[in-house]
């Protein structure tokens, strides 16, 4: 079953949004897009870029980028592509998912902004075989061959269960073989697509893009449950080296951080001096929520401190190793947790200094406290059964817990005596699978909880 909206699927107009609809793109990254050069007319043209799928994305403007103009329409190289740069950037858009493998036969979806259905249309077709260095498609009938409008359309692989439709081209042109204006007045038409093996070829970027190492979906997923918040973890610490798909994936994920902390670029005192114009205190606490905040001590008196939220504001720290200080800074951060501020903690080298201080006194009491969580809730499953096993049928009756909540406490105040910080993440990671298990048994478990298959880790790992 194929996603019936795509942030990546673009309509296009020339010049700001009252232009005529030119055609359509494919959004690459948090600023670049995709499209035909035809349709942009000429180098230097100013583009309007909906995200006609999700109105809540709002257009912007964009231009050529640099390189990216590729026309070649009458050439023989026939390249025809334009890579955009959007003015400004819209990460909270999915960019696209390209693959350039392609099979004769292969049937394809391809959505376009025809002149007469300009809010959408929607045509099937079978990929055929080369026409130069572009690749024919077939189609049912001449009524679902392209039209003028459809250019720059992606021509996306219909789902059959067993992976991601991917984009493996962009629709080009058509022709028929009346050479008539649309079509339906011919006998025969076909329609035809740049390949994005081709385009990878000339761009760059689609080739990085459209490789192995394009993006990480899975990495992508995690970090979009664990920012939505709920039963997750309130630190979540992974390695992400520089460079590739999953650092690539991390920074289109940032923007849904409140805060961000660059180690190495951002300095301790510019991340306390946000902090507290962001918690507002009264005039006359500031130097002492800037002092404690930078150097411990006794904390400033603030309605609901010490009480961590699950669902609070995120400050994310990347490459944590790579400040001048990182076990100096976990201090800073755990003082920041008692704010309520959830922590993405990111290392650049598996290696890196301060990881023992992460796990020690920002991983493991935050698995504790989910822990807690969790133990609680199977407590009070535990005692409505209790409660309701004489009044009911026992069919009625969800399953009683399989481990008594008195003894998950005792696990929990065993592992809390244990001193190695490794043996403490191991421990709560496998308590929370068995909570986690407890929990799905009684038919309350819920999306994303930690560990839960194809959700988040449950060590808080991205």
């Amino acid at each position: 079953m194929g996603e019936l909206r795509a942030d990546w699927r673009l309509r296009l107009r020339h010049g700001g949004a009252d232009g005529p609809v030119r055609g359509a793109g494919v959004l690459l990254t948090r600023d670049r897009m995709l499209t035909c050069a035809h349709v942009v007319g000429e180098p230097d043209a100013r583009m309007w870029v909906e995200f006609a799928e999700n109105p809540g994305i709002p257009p912007v403007t964009a231009r050529v980028a640099p390189g990216g103009w590729l026309p070649g329409l009458d050439g023989p190289a026939r390249e025809d592509i334009a890579v955009l740069a959007l003015d400004s950037p819209r990460p909270q858009a999915a960019p696209a998912p390209l693959g350039r493998e392609m099979e004769r036969g292969r049937e394809v979806w391809i959505g376009g902004y025809s002149h007469a259905f300009d809010g959408g249309m929607w045509l099937t077709g079978r990929i055929s075989g080369l026409h130069g260095a572009w690749v024919q498609l077939d189609a049912g009938t001449t009524a679902e061959v392209v039209r003028p409008g459809f250019s720059g359309a992606a021509v996306q692989t219909r789902g059959d269960g067993h992976g991601v439709e991917r984009v493996v081209g962009l629709v080009v042109s058509w022709r028929g073989d009346l050479e008539l204006e649309l079509p339906t007045e011919n006998d025969l038409a076909f329609s035809y697509m740049i390949p994005v093996d081709r385009i990878a070829e000339l761009v760059p970027l689609v080739a990085e893009l459209s490789g192995p190492d394009g993006w990480d979906s899975g990495l992508s997923q995690r970090l979009r449950d664990w920012f939505a918040g709920g039963d997750q973890p309130a630190v979540r610490f992974g390695v992400v080296r520089h460079g590739g798909g999953r650092d690539r994936t991390l920074q289109h994920q940032l923007h849904r951080a409140h805060l961000v902390y660059q180690g190495g670029r951002t300095r301790p005192e510019e991340l306390v001096e946000t902090l507290v114009a962001r918690l507002h205190p009264p005039r006359h606490q500031l130097n002492a929520y800037r002092d404690w905040l930078l150097e411990g001590g006794t904390a400033p008196d603030r309605p609901g401190s010490g009480r961590p939220a699950r669902s609070g504001p995120v400050l994310a720290v990347i490459g944590l190793d790579e400040d001048a200080d990182p076990a100096g800074l976990v201090p800073l951060l755990t003082r920041v947790r008692t704010l309520g501020f959830r922590l993405l903690v990111i290392f650049r080298n598996s290696e890196g200094a301060g990881l023992t201080e992460v796990a020690r006194h920002l991983l493991v009491p935050a698995l504790d406290e989910l822990a807690g969580v969790l133990v609680r809730r199977v407590e009070h499953l535990e005692q409505e059964w209790a409660g309701l096993r004489y009044m009911v049928e026992s069919a009625s009756l969800v399953p009683r817990p399989a481990i008594d909540a008195a003894t998950r406490h005792r696990q929990l105040r065993t592992l809390r005596a244990l001193t190695d910080p490794q043996q403490q993440l191991t421990a709560l990671r496998q308590l929370l699978r068995e909570l986690r298990t407890d929990l799905e048994r009684q038919g309350t478990g819920p999306a994303g909880l930690p560990g839960q298959r194809g959700g988040p880790d449950p060590a808080g790992r991205p």
